[in-house]
């Protein structure tokens, strides 16, 4: 295997707080020789778990981004037992530029793993976080939104590994983000996806999904920032008394899965996009969840998008303009029993 192109004054061995950058190799009309600075910071004290926590895979998700840069400010090295690794945007130029793919190479970095040593910058990134920082690991915590292209109620989530000790672990830290949803999802828009491979290696992956869009209300804020905390204390790298959602007065965490193609809903043609549903709401089959509009024949009765069956609207289209194909809803459903049964020890 190539070893990696990317390098860092980080010590990933020592103990105490090290602010530094991954600086990843790259050219460009004005410079063969430049470097993205991908911020990286680590607090390591005494014996526990190694917990690598990242944002930005996604360059138009933000809270998570903003939950770590303040966690990277605010944590002292006693408050740590282990090691912690904090990446808050992962897909800096993405970032900077409020798009899901990045710009200087346009590759989906959530799409690229494992990745390649030699390749574009994302591969590199992935290459670098699969062979270099996922097997330092113990628990990988990737945290997204629905970008600017869908907007979910705000959940915790996770794939339905096979492993049952890896999936009770990964359930009990889905649980412990204190949502009112934990969503098990399929991947349909293609492979190379982060969190898979991080669960290939073994590894406790916690994922979120914190609504969607530009405008980011400060209860989403809240909640990534405090989920988050209470997942690194359940962890057991971060100190602090762990809350549960009964602790917190709350009703027990609901388990919803869209596992199958027919609960995402595409959009049949282009237009303009009236959610008639919020998200978080029941629906019924057959019910109506929006109504998809059309600028250049106003005279055109809209086309109505219904439910295909019973379930929960977990998230529906973002933008109002939608292009033919773009998704507009995913709809979930109650976890059966007997999968529950396999991650019983999280509820």
């Amino acid at each position: 295997m190539t070893d990696t192109q990317i390098h860092t004054k980080i010590d990933f061995d020592q103990p105490g707080i090290q602010w530094g950058t991954l600086s990843v190799p790259y050219s460009y009309n004005l410079s063969g020789w430049s470097q993205l600075q991908v911020p990286i910071a680590t607090i390591g004290n005494g014996d526990g778990p190694t917990v690598l926590l990242m944002a930005g895979n996604h360059g138009d998700e933000y809270p998570g981004q903003i939950a770590i840069m303040r966690l990277m400010r605010e944590l002292s090295a006693e408050q740590i037992s282990g090691r912690l690794i904090m990446i808050p945007i992962l897909n800096v130029p993405a970032s900077k530029a409020a798009t899901r793919l990045s710009p200087l190479d346009g590759k989906n970095l959530n799409r690229c793993f494992p990745g390649d040593p030699l390749g574009a910058v994302c591969e590199m990134m992935a290459h670098y976080l699969t062979t270099v920082l996922f097997p330092m690991a113990d628990v990988v915590i990737d945290l997204h939104t629905g970008g600017r292209g869908v907007y979910f109620y705000p959940c915790a989530h996770m794939h339905l590994v096979d492993d049952w000790a890896q999936r009770r672990a990964m359930a009990r830290g889905a649980e412990a983000y204190n949502t009112d949803f934990a969503f098990l999802y399929a991947d349909i828009a293609g492979h190379g996806l982060l969190p898979v491979e991080a669960e290939s290696q073994g590894k406790v992956v916690i994922t979120t999904e914190m609504g969607g869009g530009e405008v980011i209300p400060q209860p989403i804020h809240h909640l990534a920032q405090d989920g988050l905390r209470n997942v690194l204390v359940h962890t057991g790298v971060l100190a602090g008394e762990f809350r549960s959602r009964a602790d917190l007065g709350l009703p027990p965490i609901r388990w919803i899965q869209s596992l199958d193609q027919n609960d995402y809903i595409f959009s049949p043609e282009s237009g303009l996009y009236e959610s008639l549903v919020d998200v978080g709401v029941d629906v019924r089959a057959g019910q109506p969840l929006g109504a998809l509009h059309f600028p250049e024949r106003p005279d055109r009765e809209p086309t109505i998008i219904e439910a295909n069956s019973d379930g929960v609207l977990i998230a529906h289209r973002g933008p109002t303009l939608t292009q033919q194909g773009d998704i507009l809803v995913c709809l979930a459903h109650d976890v059966p029993d007997e999968v529950l049964q396999t991650f019983q020890s999280a509820t």
